[in-house]
């Protein structure tokens, strides 16, 4: 085993995610995961009856729910590079003189505003869980999960079979159901990740790092 190996398997006994198979995240203590993407509203612009209208429906979804979910927010901080960097193609492409002079002044006003503005890009997601052997000891909910990345319960190694997946994941497909229903009287629209959208969530709240390394322009 050479040097470099050993600490990515020692980081990797930290999370708690064994595998991602066809849009369902499996976690290492044998409990599933799917996670949806919501859009938000914005109260502010909305009139008070419609504000009590939406709290309302809110808190009728969750008293619905029989099982448990996470809420969770992704708040990071505007990355502007990628279209500084195609600003900067196009000023390198450009021959009008004047032209280039807007594009020299709008590229220092857009990394000038974001600076001090300090904009943040956030992104909602709802976590459903399924967790079997919870549900073969109660017969209920999937109970409370305590993070999106968090640690489950004991590690379990024995594999699913394909049977047991598909019949796994039709009971997570009723909740994720259930929550699309409820959320969209409220004005809110839900979409499942896929495998590679997990993938890219996961790998950037593990390595957030990553975000402050340069870029290169994709030509």
């Amino acid at each position: 085993m050479s040097p470099a190996a050993t600490p990515s398997r020692a980081t990797q006994e930290f999370v708690p995610i064994k595998e991602v198979r066809d849009g369902i995240v499996i976690l290492k203590d044998g409990s599933l995961r799917a996670v949806l993407m919501a859009s938000s509203i914005n109260l502010a612009l909305k009139s008070n009856d419609e504000q009590d209208a939406v709290m309302t429906q809110f808190q009728n979804f969750l008293n619905s729910l029989e099982f448990s979910v996470q809420f969770f927010i992704e708040s990071r901080k505007l990355d502007i590079r990628p279209y500084i960097a195609l600003l900067e193609e196009r000023l390198a492409g450009e021959m009008d003189d004047l032209m280039k002079l807007q594009i020299r002044e709008y590229i220092a006003f857009i990394r000038d505003f974001t600076e001090r503005a300090n904009i943040m890009n956030k992104n909602f997601f709802i976590v459903v869980p399924y967790d079997p052997a919870l549900v073969a000891r109660k017969g209920g909910g999937a109970g409370a999960i305590s993070s999106l990345v968090g640690g489950g319960g004991a590690t379990t190694n024995t594999p699913l079979s394909d049977e047991q997946f598909e019949e796994y994941r039709s009971q997570l497909e009723q909740r994720t159901g259930t929550i699309e229903q409820g959320l969209i009287r409220t004005g809110v629209r839900v979409v499942p990740l896929g495998t590679e959208e997990l993938i890219e969530l996961f790998y950037k709240l593990f390595n957030p790092g990553e975000l402050e390394k340069p870029i290169a322009l994709a030509r």
